[in-house]
């Protein structure tokens, strides 16, 4: 079985250093943050202020690593299969954000909708594009039936 080794392109900052009062998702966020992009990575941010909002894609650095594969959700009062569930401790601890860009300047990329904590390793930046990445669902699992907003 082939296994990766990432190497972290920046590190985003927020104003949360631990989870008590996150935000549980991009989307119900206006929190302010920032993505520092390491010098070395910087020519590929040319063109990105010309979206609206960016997939910011991360380690999940400071998740407990007992991971669990039926857990409750934190909009559920049951248990779900991992995989079925965004709960943020899984087997490769990868968090995904979508954020809208406020400011670009040189290697600093200013967004609001942070849920995700401070000094989190960004694994990659890609835009956001209506065309490829909004879908019309049909079904929406345990969340359409769940007990609690």
């Amino acid at each position: 079985m082939l296994e990766y080794v990432m190497k972290p392109i920046g590190v985003i900052h927020t104003p949360f250093h631990d989870t008590s009062n996150m935000p549980i998702q991009s989307a119900r966020s206006e929190e302010y943050g920032k993505v520092e992009v390491f010098p070395e990575y910087m020519a590929g941010l040319e063109g990105i202020a010309d979206f609206s909002h960016l997939y910011l894609l991360y380690a999940f650095h400071l998740a407990n690593r007992e991971v669990n594969l039926r857990v409750q959700p934190f909009l559920d009062d049951q248990v779900h299969g991992l995989f079925a569930t965004r709960y943020p401790v899984r087997p490769n601890p990868i968090g995904l954000s979508i954020v809208r860009i406020t400011a670009v300047q040189e290697n600093v990329i200013f967004f609001n909708g942070a849920d995700m904590l401070d000094g989190t390793p960004l694994l990659d930046i890609k835009p956001y594009i209506p065309e490829f990445d909004i879908f019309t669902v049909d079904k929406k699992g345990w969340y359409q039936q769940r007990k609690h907003p």
